[in-house]
């Protein structure tokens, strides 16, 4: 398949909440695809559509090791989240550069439509979930810097497009 670009921040589908997915067709199994491999070309864990300008509610996602075991997901969602945090230091390929340390809840109930077009409902823990939770957040116009204060939010920025001006 293909590599795809990442759209860089502050692109406007970056904010705008995706689009449900109504059925499982090719068409999705290819973005699906080139969305793994896109996640494989980079340091990532997962990806969402919106992320390479495809408006639609599709995440991958593969915390695996080994890799080669990604999760295809339309239309995902949260059902459960412990109550247990779990702190992780996320980053994004729309705004390459800097990272911060994002709390969430360590463990995950979703649903979502899987590669076959079934309903599925899956427990993500750890490194799976938080990666789960912030395609979830992408898929919504979310970004993870929003989980900050303002002030660390507005330096976070600052820093990219400082770092983005010399590259």
């Amino acid at each position: 398949m293909t590599v795809r670009r990442c759209l860089p921040w502050p692109d406007p589908i970056l904010r705008r909440p995706a689009a449900d997915v109504p059925a499982i067709t090719d068409e999705v199994r290819a973005i699906w695809a080139d969305m793994i491999d896109t996640i494989e070309a980079m340091p990532g864990y997962g990806l969402a559509a919106v992320q390479i300008g495809v408006p639609l509610r599709l995440a991958v996602v593969d915390a695996s090791e080994a890799r080669g075991q990604a999760v295809r997901m339309a239309n995902p969602e949260i059902l459960h989240a412990s109550v247990q945090p779990r702190e992780h230091e996320e980053a994004s390929p729309n705004l390459p550069g800097v990272s911060a340390v994002i709390q969430r809840p360590r463990a995950v109930t979703v649903r979502f439509l899987n590669e076959g077009g079934a309903v599925e409902e899956r427990d993500f823990v750890g490194l799976w979930a938080t990666s789960v939770q912030h395609q979830i957040d992408h898929l919504a116009g979310k970004m993870y810097f929003d989980h900050l204060s303002p002030l660390k939010r507005k330096m976070l920025i600052a820093r990219a497009q400082k770092l983005g001006r010399r590259g």
